[in-house]
C-alpha cells in the first residue's frame, strides 16, 4: 500500500548549502538522506514530499553544519498482508516466479502460481497440466501478499499467491468469468425446462 508518512527528524545542512534558501537546503538533504531508504517501520521511501515545519537551527562546534529540527512528508510503499498487487513477471525459475511490483519484487512459489499441477519448461515458462494455462516473463498478473519479511532490511521479501479467484493473468479471470456465465446460463435453462414439465 502507498502512504504519505509524516516524519520528524534533525536534518544536517553542511556549509556548502548555506547559499540556498533554508527550506531548499533542508529538502535537498532530506532527499539525499531518505530516498530509497528501506525501513521496517514505514516501508520503502519512494520520494520526499513537502517540508511542513522547520525549527530554529543550531550549529555544533567542530562540525560547522547547521542542524534543523524538521517535519516533512515521505511517499512510501509498505506491503500489507492480504493486499492485492499488480505487477509484471520479471523472471521464472523451476521453484517459482518473480514479479516486479514497482519499488519491490515479490516471489510466487510454483505451488502458488495456479490451482493445477505446474511444470517448468526450459524456455522459462510455467504450465498447468489440466488447465493448459501458461505463465511467462512479461505477463501482467494480480497476486495477493501472503508473507512479508524485513529480516534483511536491505532486501525485504514478499511471498505472493495467485491461486485465489480473480488472481493471476487477466485472461485467467476472463476465462473463469466466461465459465461461470456459461454454467449460470445452463442452470437457468435447466430450471426453465423443469418448470415446463
Amino acid at each position: 500500500m502507498f502512504y504519505v508518512a509524516e516524519i520528524k527528524d534533525h536534518i544536517r545542512v553542511p556549509p556548502e548549502l548555506f547559499n540556498l534558501l533554508k527550506v531548499d537546503a533542508i529538502t535537498k538533504r532530506i532527499k539525499k538522506d531518505y530516498e530509497g531508504v528501506i525501513s521496517k517501520d514505514f516501508g520503502i521511501v519512494i520520494d520526499v514530499g513537502k517540508v511542513k515545519d522547520v525549527k530554529e537551527g543550531i550549529i555544533i562546534p567542530g562540525d560547522g553544519a547547521a542542524y534543523y529540527e524538521s517535519v516533512f512528508e515521505l511517499f512510501v510503499y509498505k506491503p500489507e498482508m492480504q493486499e492485492v498487487v499488480v505487477g509484471n513477471i520479471k523472471d521464472i525459475a523451476d521453484f517459482g516466479a518473480f514479479i516486479t511490483l514497482g519499488p519491490i519484487e515479490g516471489m510466487i512459489h510454483v505451488s502458488q502460481t495456479m490451482d493445477d499441477f505446474v511444470s517448468f519448461a526450459k524456455d522459462k515458462t510455467l504450465s498447468g497440466k489440466e488447465t493448459k494455462r501458461v505463465l511467462k516473463i512479461g505477463d501482467k498478473c494480480k497476486a495477493r501478499v501472503i508473507a512479508v519479511s524485513f529480516k534483511d532490511i536491505t532486501n525485504p521479501k514478499l511471498g505472493l499467491t495467485m491461486r485465489q479467484v480473480g488472481l493471476g493473468k487477466a485472461e485467467w479471470s476472463a476465462e473463469a468469468a466466461s465459465k461461470t456465465s456459461e454454467a449460470s446460463t445452463e442452470e437457468a435453462d435447466e430450471s426453465k425446462d423443469k418448470k415446463k414439465k
